[in-house]
C-alpha cells in the first residue's frame, strides 16, 4: 500500500478528535474502525502491537496510539501530524468551555449530550473488542491470559504489572519450544526502559505509589505551570481518574493554585468533550493563566507522549522479529484487550441506564455491523438525540 498523504492523515485525526467521545477505550475502537477495517492501513496484528506499546508508556494511551499510527503511515512527519490533529479539536472545544466558565462562572448543561452519546460508544467499543479479539486471542492460552487479566483488572490491579505478568506468562509458555533459548536484546531493553519509567516518579519528586510528596508551594507562573504538567504527563499511567488524583495532589493540595470545585469542573469538561481526557490541562491552564496558560499546560502534558513514542518506535519492530519477544508481545496484546474490556464494562454500567439507552446501543450495533454506518455519524446522532430530549424536558 502506498504511503498515506499528510493531508489524509490530518483530516482523519481532526475528525476523530472532534467526534471521539467516551475516553481511551472508545478512541481505540474508533481508530481501529478507521485504520484497520475501513482503510486497511494496518493489519489487526500491527494495530494490537502499537496498542500494547502505547499501554507500556506513561501518558494518554489513545493519543500515543494516534502518534504511532501516524509514524507507521508517514514517518516522523506523520507522527507529528496525527498526534497534533487528534489533540487540537479538543483543545479548542475545551478552551471555549474555559472561556465561558471564567466569564460566567458556570458550565452549560451537558447531561443530554452524554445521555445520547454513551450508548453509541458502548456499541462502538463492543464492535472493536470483537474485531480485535480475533487477532489478540488466537489461542486458548492467550484467551486464558486475557480472562485472568480481565478479572484482575476489574479488581483494580495495577495496569503495568498486569501487562508485564501477561507478557511473562506468554513468553514462559513459549520458552520450552524454542530451539535457541536466548533472550533478545530488545526484550531486555524493554524491561529496563519500563523499570526506569517506574522509578521516574521518585526522581521527579513523587512519593511511593505515585503520590506527590509534600513540599513548599510554588508561585504561579507559566514556567511552574508548564513544568507541573510535564511531570504529570511523564509519570501518569491509567485513566482519567488517576489524572484527577495527580491534579488534586499537585495543583490543589501542594501548590494551592486551584480549589476542589474548580478541579472537579475541569475534570467534567475533560470527560464530556471529545478527544483526549488530558485536555483537562487546557481548562486548568486557561482558568489559571488565560489562553497562554492553556497552551503551556496543554503542551506540557502532551509533550512527554510524543517523546516516549519516538523513543519506543524501533523497539516494537525488534520485538516482533524474535520468537520469544513476539510471544511476550502476544501476552501484552491479550492483556491490553482485557484492560479495554474492563473499561468497557464500566462504561456500559454508566451508559445503559434505561430502555431508551439500551435500545440506542442495540440500534447502533446493528447499524455498525450490518450496514457499516460510520461511527462518527452515530456519535453525532446520539448527541443530537440526547440534547433534543433534554431540551424537551423528557430527561
Amino acid at each position: 500500500m502506498p504511503p498515506t498523504s499528510l493531508s489524509e492523515l490530518a483530516l482523519l485525526f481532526l475528525r476523530l478528535g472532534s467526534t471521539a467521545f467516551g475516553g481511551p477505550a472508545a478512541h481505540v475502537a474508533l481508530m481501529e474502525e478507521e485504520v484497520v477495517r475501513r482503510r486497511g492501513w494496518l493489519t489487526q496484528q500491527q494495530f494490537l502491537d502499537l496498542l500494547s506499546a502505547a499501554n507500556l508508556i506513561p501518558g494518554p494511551n489513545s493519543t500515543e496510539l494516534a502518534i504511532h499510527i501516524g509514524y507507521e503511515r508517514r514517518g516522523w512527519a506523520g507522527l507529528l501530524v496525527a498526534g497534533t490533529c487528534f489533540i487540537l479539536p479538543a483543545v479548542f472545544i475545551v478552551m471555549a468551555f474555559a472561556w465561558a466558565y471564567v466569564r460566567f462562572g458556570t458550565l452549560p448543561a451537558l447531561a443530554g449530550v452524554l445521555y445520547g452519546v454513551k450508548p453509541v460508544i458502548v456499541a462502538v467499543v463492543a464492535q472493536a473488542l470483537w474485531s480485535l479479539g480475533k487477532s489478540a486471542l488466537r489461542t486458548w492460552s492467550l484467551r486464558g491470559i486475557a480472562v485472568g487479566a480481565l478479572g484482575l483488572g476489574l479488581l483494580g490491579a495495577n495496569e503495568l504489572l498486569l501487562l508485564f505478568a501477561a507478557g511473562v506468562a506468554s513468553g514462559a509458555r513459549r520458552w520450552p519450544t524454542l530451539a535457541h533459548k536466548k533472550v533478545p536484546p530488545a526484550l531486555l531493553l524493554l524491561v529496563a526502559a519500563v523499570a526506569a519509567l517506574a522509578l521516574l516518579p521518585a526522581l521527579l519528586g513523587l512519593g511511593p505509589g505515585g503520590t506527590p510528596a509534600t513540599g513548599a508551594a510554588a508561585p504561579l507562573g507559566l514556567l511552574p505551570l508548564g513544568l507541573a504538567f510535564v511531570k504529570i504527563g511523564s509519570v501518569l499511567y491509567g485513566s482519567g481518574y488517576v489524572l484527577l488524583a495527580f491534579l488534586d495532589a499537585d495543583l490543589v493540595q501542594r501548590f494551592h493554585w486551584l480549589s476542589q470545585g474548580q478541579l472537579l469542573d475541569a475534570v467534567v469538561v475533560g470527560q464530556v468533550t471529545p478527544g483526549p481526557v488530558f485536555t483537562t490541562a487546557t481548562f486548568v491552564g486557561y482558568v489559571l493563566q488565560g489562553w497562554r496558560g492553556a497552551l503551556v499546560a496543554t503542551v506540557g502534558i502532551f509533550l512527554p507522549a510524543f517523546l516516549f513514542v519516538g523513543l519506543s518506535l524501533k523497539l516494537v519492530a525488534q520485538l516482533r522479529q524474535s520468537p520469544l519477544a513476539g510471544a511476550f508481545l502476544d501476552g501484552l496484546n491479550a492483556a491490553s484487550w482485557a484492560l479495554m474490556a474492563a473499561v468497557s464494562l464500566t462504561l456500559a454500567r454508566t451508559a445503559l441506564l434505561d430502555g431508551p439507552t439500551v435500545a440506542l446501543a442495540v440500534v447502533s450495533a446493528v447499524l455498525l455491523l450490518r450496514y457499516k454506518v460510520s461511527s462518527a455519524w452515530l456519535v453525532l446522532g446520539g448527541a443530537a438525540l440526547g440534547y433534543g430530549l433534554q431540551q424537551t424536558g423528557l430527561l
